[in-house]
C-alpha cells in the first residue's frame, strides 16, 4: 500500500530535497573544478613556449599545461571557445611564466609578443672580396672561411635571386660569386647557415638595382657590355678610385680604352692575383700570367674583383664622358687622380705626382 496523507508528503519532501542538495553539491563540484582550473598556476621561472604556425588554440592550450603555464587544458580551451578567443593568436615564440593571469595570456597572444630572436649583426665593407667576406664570417664565428669559399664557387641556383643568373659559366672566374655580394651592414638570426648568409647578400645586390633608374638596362646597350661586365667595371672603378666624383671619370677612361682596344693595365687586377695586398706593384707582378692580369690581355677580366658599392655601379652605368685615356694617383694623400689624354701628358702627370710624394 502507497504511504498517504502526511506521511507521503515527507517522503517526497525529502527526495526532492536531496536532489537539490545533490544537484546542488554538483553545481559546486563543477564550480570549483572550474574554477580551479583557470585560477593561476603555481609561480614558477618564465619558460619559453612555440606556437607554431597552423597550431590550433586547443593544442596550444595542451602545450601551455604541459609547461606549467595554465592548471587545465580542458578548461582552458572551453574557456577560450566562451571568450571567442584563439583566432586571432600570433604564431611565434613566447616567453610566459608560470602564475600569469588567463586572460593576461590570452592577451599576449593576441599581440603577437613574441620573443625577439638573437641576432647576428656584421658589415661588409665596400671592395671587399670574396675571400675577405669568408674571412670576416670566419672571424665572427658565423661561418668557416672553406665552406663559404666552396658555397660562393658552386655552380649552383640561388633562389629569390635575380643579378646571379647573368653570371656566366666561365671556368676562369676566380670565385663566382665575386662582385654579387653586395657591401652592406646586415642583421640575420643568429641561427642562419653560410647558405642563409650569403643569399640575403645576393638579394641585396637586387634591392640595390631596384632603386636605379628605370633606364639603366638600356645604358648596357648603349655601351656595348652585358650586365656581368658592368659588374666588373664596377668593381674596377671601387678598387681604384675612392673619390666619389671620379667614379664615373674613370668608368669612362675604362670605356675609352676598351672602345679602342687597349689594354687597361689596372693596379687592382694584379692586387686581386695577390696573397696580400702590395702598396707598390713590381714589374715582376705585371707579367703574372692570368686571365684577370690586364696588362698581359686586353678588354675586362673575366668577372669582379671586389664587391663594388651603388655608387661606382652608377659610375659603371652611367659613365662620364670625356677624351681621357690614362689616370694616376695624387701623392699628396688626397686619394684624388690625375687625368690625361695622351701618354705624353700622361707621363708628365706621373712626374708631377711623384713631386707631391716628397713634399
Amino acid at each position: 500500500m502507497r504511504p498517504a496523507g502526511p506521511r507521503r508528503g515527507r517522503i517526497t519532501f525529502w527526495v526532492i530535497t536531496t536532489i537539490l542538495g545533490l544537484m546542488i553539491v554538483a553545481a559546486g563540484s563543477v564550480y570549483l573544478y572550474i574554477w580551479n582550473g583557470l585560477r593561476p598556476a603555481p609561480a614558477g621561472k618564465a619558460v619559453q613556449v612555440e606556437l607554431k604556425k597552423g597550431t590550433s588554440p586547443i593544442r596550444f592550450s595542451e602545450v601551455l599545461e604541459d609547461n606549467g603555464i595554465i592548471r587545465n587544458a580542458f578548461i582552458f580551451k572551453y574557456y577560450l571557445r566562451y571568450k571567442n578567443e584563439g583566432p586571432r593568436f600570433q604564431a611565434g615564440v613566447y616567453e610566459l611564466t608560470p602564475g600569469m593571469d588567463k586572460d593576461a595570456i590570452i592577451a599576449k597572444l593576441n599581440a603577437g609578443e613574441t620573443m625577439k630572436a638573437e641576432m647576428m649583426r656584421f658589415t661588409i665593407p665596400e671592395g671587399f672580396t670574396v675571400e675577405q667576406i669568408a674571412e670576416t664570417m670566419e672571424k665572427a664565428g658565423y661561418s668557416d672561411k672553406a665552406t663559404f669559399l666552396s658555397l660562393a664557387d658552386k655552380d649552383r641556383t640561388w633562389s629569390d635571386t635575380d643579378a646571379v643568373k647573368h653570371i656566366p659559366k666561365n671556368k676562369d672566374l676566380l670565385h663566382r660569386l665575386e662582385g654579387y655580394m653586395f657591401p652592406e651592414t646586415y642583421e640575420l638570426k643568429k641561427e642562419s647557415k653560410p647558405e642563409e648568409i650569403i643569399q640575403r647578400l645576393l638579394q641585396e645586390l637586387d634591392r640595390k638595382l631596384d632603386s636605379l633608374p628605370g633606364n639603366w638596362e638600356d645604358s648596357l646597350a648603349a655601351h656595348n657590355v652585358d650586365f656581368h661586365g658592368m659588374m666588373t667595371i664596377a668593381s674596377l672603378v671601387e678598387r681604384e678610385v675612392v673619390v666619389d666624383e671620379e667614379r664615373p671619370i674613370v668608368a669612362g677612361i675604362i670605356y675609352n680604352r676598351l672602345k679602342k682596344g687597349m689594354p687597361l693595365q689596372i693596379d687592382a687586377t694584379v692586387q686581386y692575383l695577390l696573397d696580400k695586398q702590395k702598396e707598390r706593384l713590381l714589374l715582376d707582378d705585371l707579367k703574372v700570367d692570368s686571365p684577370y692580369n690586364t696588362y698581359k690581355i686586353n678588354g675586362l677580366p673575366p668577372g669582379p674583383i671586389a664587391s663594388p658599392s651603388l655608387k661606382s655601379i652608377e659610375a659603371a652605368l652611367f659613365p662620364k664622358e670625356t677624351d681621357y685615356f690614362f689616370y694616376v694617383t695624387k701623392k699628396d694623400g688626397s686619394h684624388e687622380h690625375l687625368f690625361a689624354e695622351t701618354l705624353k701628358e700622361h707621363n708628365r702627370n706621373i712626374e708631377k705626382s711623384n713631386q707631391t710624394a716628397g713634399q
